[in-house]
């Protein structure tokens, strides 16, 4: 459907990591201790990335309803997540009133319980907009596929370190891919560079998304 039926394309940029990962690294066994034994992983900080770009772009937000466009003023944000029988998308409800350790701990819980089969399909339907970590396998870069009625879904893949000139010098950097298909026929492509500039600035300099800049 996603490919008959909307104009869909894709557009790419990357991201350093190092930021994110050393955060990570200073603060994740006294976030365990604090969110009672919540692991302080990287979609945490995309979902809340995501979140407030979303908020500056209502149109990757937005999707169709007929010939009709539905802007939602909510974020209820689909995170892919992998089972036996293959993958399957439970949504964040209202992810923009969740924290970090709230995303964490919900994700982990759809996790288990999607391995297990317990995910029920209203747990799975009416998201605004999806997130999948391609990465997890291995996937270097990829063009995810439209979750209909969607407009746009951001696809994370592998940290890879790759020389990267910072400053007019080498750098090796853990970098990441990340991939925006969208629905054309709402979304430009100015909105949807924009939208992925957004994700790359906040999780370049995390302090962004505190201040929401």
């Amino acid at each position: 459907e996603a490919s008959q039926n909307t104009a869909m394309l894709t557009t790419f940029n990357e991201v350093n990591m190092k930021p994110i990962m050393e955060l990570r690294k200073k603060y994740k066994d006294h976030f365990e201790k604090v969110h009672n034994g919540s692991r302080l992983g990287f979609m945490g900080f995309f979902v809340k990335a995501a979140v407030e770009a979303l908020r500056r772009i209502p149109a990757v937000n937005a999707s169709m309803d007929g010939s009709d466009i539905v802007y939602h003023g909510y974020q209820d944000i689909g995170v892919a997540v992998s089972t036996p029988k293959g993958l399957v998308v439970p949504v964040l409800r209202n992810a923009e009133n969740m924290g970090i350790a709230d995303v964490e701990n919900t994700i982990r819980d759809f996790g288990m319980r999607a391995k297990d089969g317990k995910l029920g399909i209203e747990e799975m339907t009416g998201g605004t907009f999806t997130i999948t970590n391609g990465g997890v396998f291995g996937s270097l870069m990829s063009t995810p596929i439209l979750n209909p009625p969607q407009a746009a879904i951001l696809g994370m893949h592998k940290i890879q370190d790759r020389p990267m000139a910072v400053d007019g010098k080498v750098e090796i950097l853990p970098m990441m891919y990340l991939a925006l298909s969208y629905d054309h026929r709402l979304i430009d492509g100015k909105e949807a560079v924009q939208f992925l500039v957004a994700i790359k600035d906040m999780i370049e300099d995390p302090a962004r998304m505190l201040l929401e800049i």
